[in-house]
């Protein structure tokens, strides 16, 4: 499911889940088996893979930056969690926006 609106938590109510977010067109896909999966979706819908990143969304709304998505040397992040600060608070903010 792609997020391109505001929703209430409640709509959210959900468990742990996977989710992919646009950094460019500020959206989210949400509830995919794998991040690739949501990835692929976002792409469908005229996203561009470098614009693409992993994390992950707890009951609480706690977020965390781990997929295997986010291993891209070439954007300097070569592990599974996001380690530059700014995309990390650019995803927040972005999530924050629909909730």
């Amino acid at each position: 499911m792609i997020l391109k609106e505001k929703v209430k938590k409640e709509e959210l109510q959900i468990p742990f889940t996977k989710a992919v977010v646009d950094v460019e067109k500020e959206i989210i896909a949400i509830n995919c088996e794998l991040h690739i999966d949501c990835a692929e979706e976002l792409m469908e819908n005229g996203s561009q893979a470098r614009n693409l990143w992993g994390f992950n969304i707890y009951p609480d709304f706690h977020l965390d930056f781990v997929s295997l998505i986010n291993i891209r040397p070439v954007d300097d992040n070569r592990s599974m969690e996001i380690k530059k600060q700014e995309i990390r608070d650019k995803i927040e903010k972005i999530f924050q926006k629909f909730i």
